[in-house]
């Protein structure tokens, strides 16, 4: 199959200014998921969407594509990321006759996979004929809404221990970090999820997201760690 990554870094931030090229343990935060994508031998291109001209040089510079940048109508906070993938793969057909099997999305804010990770995904969507995958970590959490009228989403009267609880019921967090689609279902459901949809599991490790300072902090120290694991 012929696979695109598409990698969305657009310039605003109201949480964290500049977050998607900000250094993490020495490069900026969205060149982590490029080298994961370039890294991959079954990834025929690598492309970043966004509404920068510093954000397209750096990805330039660290080895993905920037055909154009990205009209402002679709770079806005409350703008969702499958009009994004949608433009992208309408101007590659227009421009360059040019149509993937499947899209993969990397989020920025997920920089660190190990190496292997993007080629097991690949793999499993593969194997399992799925039409769409995502990424998740298991949960060992209890969880509870409305905490005006506490509801709890497990039975508390019987409190399961971790270890009992039966692999049918076991519960998994997604985790934002690797979504696979096929193009026909992307641009049929104008979603990243649909047809048959499989879920690939990830170390816990892999699953944490930077949305915040203490994100970024806990990041950094996870990157220099297997960093210098893997030197």
């Amino acid at each position: 199959m012929d696979y695109l990554t598409i990698i969305p870094a657009r310039a605003g931030s109201k949480g964290i200014p500049n977050k998607n090229i900000r250094l993490i343990n020495g490069k900026p935060l969205l060149a982590w998921s490029i080298e994961s994508s370039l890294h991959c031998n079954k990834i025929k291109h690598t492309i970043v969407s966004t509404d920068s001209n510093k954000i397209a040089q750096i990805s330039r510079d660290y080895g993905a594509e920037v055909p154009e940048l990205r009209p402002s109508g679709l770079a806005q906070d409350e703008t969702p990321t499958e009009p994004v993938l949608i433009h992208v793969l309408e101007r590659l057909e227009i421009q360059e006759n040019y149509r993937p099997d499947a899209v993969i999305l990397l989020q920025p804010t997920s920089p660190f996979r190990k190496p292997d990770s993007l080629k097991k995904a690949i793999g499993l969507f593969e194997k399992q004929q799925a039409d769409s995958l995502l990424s998740v970590c298991p949960n060992h959490h209890f969880f509870w809404k409305n905490s005006d009228d506490p509801d709890p989403l497990y039975p508390f009267q019987s409190r399961p221990r971790r270890q009992d609880i039966r692999p049918q019921d076991q519960w998994f967090r997604e985790n934002g970090s690797i979504y696979i689609t096929k193009t026909e279902i992307l641009k049929k459901y104008k979603n990243r999820l649909g047809g048959k949809i499989v879920l690939f599991v990830m170390s816990e490790e892999e699953s944490y997201e930077i949305d915040s300072e203490i994100d970024f902090k806990i990041n950094e120290l996870i990157l220099k760690e297997k960093y210098h694991e893997n030197q």
